[in-house]
């Protein structure tokens, strides 16, 4: 699902890497999938802890299912789980990716701003936030 689909392959990720990544689930991360019809059809990996919040690292629908609600309904059960817990919801986008920075804005996600070079030379991947609020109240004077 991963290898052969867009913005991976342009990223330079081969079927290897995933086969690496997925082999145990990554320490330290949260694993979600989405099926439809028993079969895989989404999968989402959150770092918790990550900034005052928690870091959206992977976020893919299988491009047949791409289209059908799946990434939006994925993504706001993540949510609801993070924002029991935290105020932020960060995630990484290419910037050659967009319909992933179209998809994350529909969702209220906002530009906190590039990282240069990141993964491949010429490019950036733009850090993105949604927030329920500042990690801290106010102070009591």
């Amino acid at each position: 699902m991963l290898a052969d689909s867009e913005p991976w392959k342009r990223l330079g990720y081969t079927a290897a890497d995933w086969a690496r990544l997925f082999d145990a689930i990554p320490q330290g991360r949260d694993a979600f999938i989405i099926e439809t019809n028993g079969a895989v059809a989404g999968l989402a990996l959150i770092r918790p802890r990550f900034l005052m919040g928690d870091y959206l690292e992977l976020l893919a629908i299988a491009p047949a299912a791409r289209g059908k609600g799946l990434g939006g309904t994925l993504l706001n059960y993540l949510e609801g789980l993070v924002f029991a817990r935290a105020k932020n919801l960060f995630v990484c986008v290419s910037d050659f990716n967009q319909e992933a920075r179209r998809f994350y804005r529909r969702h209220g996600y906002q530009k906190i701003g590039p990282i240069p070079n990141l993964l491949i030379p010429g490019s950036a991947e733009i850090l993105m936030r949604k927030t329920m609020g500042p990690a801290r109240g106010p102070r009591n004077a």
